[in-house]
This record gives C-alpha cells, structure tokens and sequence, in this order.
C-alpha cells in the first residue's frame, strides 16, 4: 500500500507543479499582452489616439512659451546703470526722479519689463490701476517688504528705503 501511496503523492505533486507552471505563465503572457496594448495605446479598447487630451492642437497649447524675452539694442548697458545707482542717490532728503529710473532699470526691470512671475508689467495701466488704487504706502510697503515671489527691495538689500520708494514712484508714474 505504501506505494500506492507515494504513487498518489507523485502525481498529486506532478499535477500541482503543472497547475503552478501554468498559472505563471499564463499570468506572464498576460502581463505581455497589456504591457504591449498598454505600449500602442490601446489599453482595454481605449486608444490614445481618440484622446482629446492628447491631440495636436492640445499638445501645441501645453508646449506654448508663457512669455517672451525682447532686448532693446538701443537699451543702455545695465552695468554702467548699476555702477551710477549710488551716484544718482542723493546724501540728504527725499530720492529724486533719477533715482527711480536708475533703480528700475537696474533691479526692477528684470521682472517688470516682461511681467516675470506676474509682476505687472511697466506701464500697463490696467495691471497697475488696482494696485495705484491701494495708496502709496501699500506699494512702498509690499516693495521695501516684498509681495509674492517679489523678494524685498527686489532682492538688492543694499538699497536705501527712498530708493526704492522712488523706484516705486517712476513704476507708478509709468502707468498713469
């Protein structure tokens, strides 16, 4: 009987590793069949094709520019403008107006000009009648403190308080 049963044992053995062969690679070739469906975009009858979201049209207007850069050529050289901020700050007294346009064009128009990170852009009356709407010291306040990704005083430390107020005051004087 001993037999009988290590016969039985065998076969039952035989029959699980058979089922267990089986299963696997029946799971493999499935695998396969969906990585390849998954690999032409035909997923469960879904093709990508039919997808709006992936149309040409959608495509071009993910991949579009979100702004664009202009050089001036006739645009004085920003390192000579730099070098003259201190000379243009007076020692005693309120900024004057050459204050303000140098500290623009050295700091403040990197952003400004071309509305990075949606500074309002310089002269755009419309992005700028809100913001001349809340009052001077707000603009002061949200320059000299910074607002936003603005980082304080435009991210020159070194300015003066007048310096940048009068910066403020040619930004606002540009868009009136």
């Amino acid at each position: 009987m001993s037999s009988n049963s290590d016969d039985r044992q065998k076969v039952a053995h035989i029959i699980k590793t058979a089922l267990t062969v089986l299963a696997g690679s029946t799971g493999l070739v499935l695998g396969i069949v969906m990585l390849a469906q998954f690999a032409v975009g035909s997923y469960f009858g879904k093709n990508s094709k039919d997808d709006p979201t992936l149309s040409s049209t959608a495509t071009v207007e993910r991949l579009k520019p979100v702004g664009e850069v202009t050089v001036d050529p006739n645009a004085p050289a920003l390192v000579a403008a730099a070098a003259s901020v201190p000379d243009a700050i007076p020692a005693a007294g309120g900024a004057t107006g050459d204050a303000g346009q140098t500290t623009y064009n050295t700091v403040c128009v990197a952003c400004h000009s071309v509305g990075a990170a949606g500074a309002p852009k310089t002269g755009d009356k419309g992005a700028w009648a809100p913001r001349i709407a809340q009052g001077n010291d707000t603009l002061y306040a949200s320059a000299l403190k910074g607002k936003g990704v603005m980082p304080a005083k435009g991210g020159n430390p070194g300015l003066s308080d007048d310096v940048v107020k009068a910066a403020v005051d040619y930004l606002v004087a540009q868009a009136k």
